[in-house]
């Protein structure tokens, strides 16, 4: 972390919990607790919660949506399924609130904001086994993947980047060249890319191709 401290927004679903959670943090020079007024300005929130269930994850959402974009849970009961709902809700670091010592609040804090996330290493396991699950079962039969990119869509890219044109692409892939046209289309406007070139620059950058 930087020598400034990290704003930190703490959330519980009852105020003992919330104050608990906030005086472990309070005395720790590394952060600072955000008040309510401040939770647009906050870095990472702290969401402390019994269960990850359908009212935990509308509290992280909306944390989120009110402008604090890193969300850390703190939970009593942390099973295979409140993993999966509270990475499926944005969350980038979770913690036994068992193991929620001030030390471990703080370095579940610094890994969040700078980008990084923590997880149980118990758990961190059988997440991998549901990602594995996933596309296995739901995207591969789709011709998708976690990249966001169909096998289509990558080789399509792959030859772009090699400097063929749509006619060239179209024959090398046995498309019409209306379809590759509409491949890229698609591609630069789901991902919010510029054009085709920015599109090879991202498929480029993340290692798809």
């Amino acid at each position: 972390m930087s020598n400034r401290p990290t704003l930190v927004y703490v959330y519980a679903q009852d105020p003992i919990s919330q104050a608990g959670i906030a005086a472990q943090l309070r005395h720790r020079p590394e952060v600072r607790v955000a008040t309510d007024e401040e939770l647009d300005q906050a870095e990472v929130a702290v969401v402390v919660v019994d269960a990850v269930d359908e009212q935990a994850v509308r509290s992280i959402r909306a944390i989120q949506r009110n402008g604090c974009p890193r969300v850390t849970v703190v939970a009593t009961l942390l099973d295979d399924a409140g993993l999966v709902a509270a990475v499926e809700a944005g969350a980038s670091g979770l913690v036994r609130r068992t193991e929620a010592s001030g030390e471990r609040l703080v370095s579940l804090v610094a890994a969040a904001a700078s980008g990084d996330g923590s997880i149980p290493s118990d758990l961190l396991g059988r997440l991998l086994e549901h990602v594995g699950r996933l596309q296995r079962q739901v995207l591969a039969p789709r011709g998708l993947s976690f990249t966001g990119l169909s096998e289509r869509e990558v080789e399509i890219l792959r030859l772009v980047s090699e400097g063929y044109d749509t006619a060239e692409i179209a024959r090398r892939v046995a498309y019409s060249e209306r379809t590759v046209k509409n491949v890229l289309h698609d591609v630069t406007s789901r991902l919010q890319l510029r054009n085709r070139s920015h599109a090879v620059a991202y498929a480029l950058r993340q290692g798809f191709i």
